[in-house]
């Protein structure tokens, strides 16, 4: 093959991927649209009807938590307070090596009580659990560090005595009413085993005692970009799979599950570095096996804020065991892929996330340098040079913008135009160096999990917002 068809045949391949990827976004964003459209015209109506304020389902809300002392008092006192007839709350210590326990007794009341606890799912060893004797629903859960959020989850899942499971990161917050618009599938459909929320970047807000005063944007560019990708990534991303029950990943940040669901497919997997996918795809192919319908859905109401990472040590982190998790979940759920019963997660979803998603980066970062190399070297006139990374940029550019109008179209959070204004220059700027970034991030991580590479918890540096006040 002689070099000009390399060339050529190079060009064709990465302008596929391009078009391909884009194009497959821009059918999720029709999806999205409207349903989207369609959530909200029945949403009034839920919150008007009554008759569900008589059936709403007990839940059981768990909170993973490690060297979380900075702002556990907080965040237990804001979950406390939530809108919902009848919840609990579980925190897990996960062996913290700070004063997070210590914090949690002296605060609450808590005292060690002898409750029976069956281990129905896999988790390090308890060393112990204690009730509030000022706060009848709170439970803690101590045990041994486990090495991951997903053992910690377990071990809160088996001290549940509810139906359902919602779990929450220690640093997530919480609107008042979330509960209520989560569990909303779960009335609709007895089917429905999960449920995912909008996750919303909470930096730049106000938030006081672990409620959100006032929405706001971040002032450094970090976690502002992070709020275009959110934006992009759950009005579009989650709510396109959703209608056609291909949804692959729920929010560690804020999911709900019918409890023996969850038992059923054997809780978190502690190795895996992406436990939330993992477990969602998990839960896609037990399901299938076993032939028995079943909804795994997502709610577009911004439920849940969380604090983004604000360095790029942490975003570089973050990224990279995203990447990681990506393909572990893929690998250990591979009998999915073209499963004669697997319908659109098996033939559609499970398909686009291996090409576009998992192998993307690579395809990326070679197409970006493969056009540059042809254009320095000549092979490759300037132009067309150009011509291709416009196109690439361009779509990129319009999957963003479209996300903020549909935000603005539906939820309305960002009001001020000045902020929309904001929120739009970051959606063209991003496509200049801060997604070529990602893209070499997630090669790294494509990389790790390659080589066999193994993750530890780790925390983020918190927003000062988060922090426990006196």
């Amino acid at each position: 093959m002689t070099a000009e068809q390399i060339v050529n045949s190079g060009q064709w391949v990465f302008l596929a991927y391009f078009v391909g990827i884009n194009t497959g976004y821009l059918l999720q964003n029709i999806v999205a649209a409207h349903g989207i459209r369609k959530y909200l015209q029945t949403a009034d109506q839920f919150e008007a009807e009554s008759v569900f304020s008589a059936l709403d389902i007990p839940i059981s809300l768990v909170i993973p938590a490690y060297n979380e002392s900075a702002s556990i008092v907080t965040s237990v006192k804001a979950m406390l307070q939530l809108e919902y007839p009848a919840f609990e709350l579980v925190v897990v210590n996960d062996g913290s090596t700070d004063n997070t326990l210590e914090k949690l007794i002296e605060e609450f009341g808590m005292r060690r009580f002898p409750e029976a606890y069956r281990a129905r799912v896999p988790c390090a060893a308890v060393r112990g659990v204690y009730r509030s004797m000022h706060f009848s629903n709170l439970r803690v859960v101590d045990k041994e560090n486990g090495g991951s959020k997903a053992d910690a989850s377990n071990a809160g899942i088996n001290a549940c005595r509810y139906p359902l499971v919602c779990v929450v990161d220690a640093d997530s917050i919480l609107q008042p009413d979330s509960l209520r618009r989560v569990v909303r599938p779960f009335l609709e459909d007895p089917t429905t085993v999960a449920v995912g929320g909008t996750v919303r970047i909470a930096n730049g807000c106000t938030v006081r005692r672990g409620f959100l005063e006032k929405i706001g944007l971040p002032t450094s560019f970090l976690p502002l970009v992070q709020v275009v990708e959110y934006l992009r990534a759950f009005l579009f991303g989650r709510m396109g799979w959703s209608p056609i029950n291909a949804l692959l990943i729920i929010s560690g940040a804020f999911g709900v599950f019918h409890k023996e669901t969850l038992v059923e497919v054997g809780g978190y997997n502690p190795q895996a570095v992406g436990e939330d996918m993992e477990l969602v795809l998990r839960m896609h192919r037990l399901m299938k096996e076993k032939r028995r319908p079943y909804r795994i859905t997502f709610v577009p109401d911004p439920v849940c804020w969380t604090d983004a990472p604000a360095s790029l040590y942490d975003l570089k982190g973050q990224r990279v065991r995203w990447q990681h998790g990506l393909g572990q979940a893929l690998f250990l759920n591979r009998s999915l892929m073209f499963n004669p019963r697997g319908g659109t997660v098996s033939w559609v979803s499970i398909p686009f996330y291996l090409v576009f998603e998992l192998m993307g980066p690579v395809i990326e970062v070679a197409g970006y340098l493969f056009i540059l190399t042809c254009a320095i070297m000549g092979w490759l006139a300037w132009p067309e040079s150009l011509l291709f990374l416009a196109l690439a940029i361009g779509l990129g550019v319009l999957l963003s913008t479209s996300a903020i109008m549909l935000e603005e179209l539906s939820f309305h959070m960002y009001p001020r135009t000045r902020d929309l204004m904001l929120l739009y220059f970051i959606a063209i700027i991003e496509n200049f160096g801060f997604r070529q970034l990602t893209a070499i991030w997630r090669l790294q991580g494509l990389f790790r999990w390659l080589r066999g590479g193994k993750h530890e918890w780790q925390t983020i540096s918190r927003s000062a917002n988060l922090a426990d006040e006196s």
